[in-house]
């Protein structure tokens, strides 16, 4: 009954893998790291990773979007199903149509499936990719001024762990945002009243964008993956507020201000 958790290092994989730990069910971390090691790269790792696994929190790394990601999701979903993995809980993004892809794969795989369609992350704030942004003060993306229902992270652990390991989640897919819409500069304006700092968000072009980033360290194909997920995705096709936390769960999403108080730790700056 062991629990594959892909991406089980990363800001999703992680908390479901405590939940399920707290639970005292066998957890197997899907990762570089792990033992054995899974790799998204080197397909000789996924056997290894599967052995004895029922479920898998299927998560791909770095997004659905990204080029090669529906021919990996399909080939991993035909070894796991194979091996005898009868549940998929699908981590996949909202208004991505090459995400949706791999979740018709999913959902067509014989297995019991969820589908997590989820909108922007709030942790995107306080963990990795845009700490660094908020903790100098200036946001700076190529979004356009249109608003984003932004999701909690431990949203989206609950409903894994609950999808999981409970009856009635398979065949479901929940669209999961938080529970209003907000714009970049928006949050810009909750982060300063959580931090006591002001912090303001500059809209970038996708070039400004692929500069800056390629010019920290972003790998170029990275780059431009995210900077098409800025510009496409981002357009205003997600700017609507679903249900599907409160579907899952039977309570209301987490509200991006209540997230703000609570990662405020996150952004103190070094003394």
């Amino acid at each position: 009954m062991t629990i594959l958790v892909l991406g089980g290092t990363g800001k999703t994989g992680r908390r479901i893998a405590d939940r399920l730990t707290a639970r005292g069910l066998p957890v197997r971390i899907g990762s570089r790291s792990g033992v054995p090691a899974f790799d998204w790269q080197d397909r000789t790792t996924w056997g290894p990773a599967l052995d004895g696994v029922s479920a898998v929190y299927l998560s791909y790394y770095p997004d659905l979007a990204f080029p090669g990601a529906y021919d990996d999701v399909k080939a991993f979903t035909e070894v796991a199903v194979s091996t005898g993995v009868r549940r998929l809980v699908l981590l996949s993004g909202r208004g991505e149509p090459e995400a949706q892809a791999s979740e018709r794969t999913v959902q067509g795989s014989g297995a019991e499936w969820t589908v997590l369609r989820c909108s922007w992350f709030m942790q995107n704030f306080s963990e990795d990719f845009l700490l660094g942004a908020v903790l100098d003060g200036v946001i700076a993306l190529p979004a356009a001024d249109v608003p984003e229902p932004f999701v909690d992270v431990d949203d989206i652990a609950d409903a894994a762990v609950a999808a999981l390991t409970e009856d009635g989640h398979a065949g479901r897919l929940y669209e999961l945002t938080g529970p209003r819409l907000l714009t970049f500069a928006e949050v810009a304006d909750e982060l300063s009243k959580a931090t006591g700092r002001q912090i303001s968000f500059v809209r970038l072009t996708p070039e400004e964008y692929l500069a800056a980033a390629m010019a920290h360290g972003v790998p170029e194909e990275a780059a431009h993956g995210l900077a098409h997920l800025f510009t496409e995705i981002l357009d205003g096709r997600n700017a609507s507020v679903a249900d599907g936390v409160r579907q899952a769960l039977g309570r209301p999403a987490r509200d991006f201000t209540a997230f703000a108080a609570a990662a405020a730790q996150a952004w103190v700056l070094p003394s």
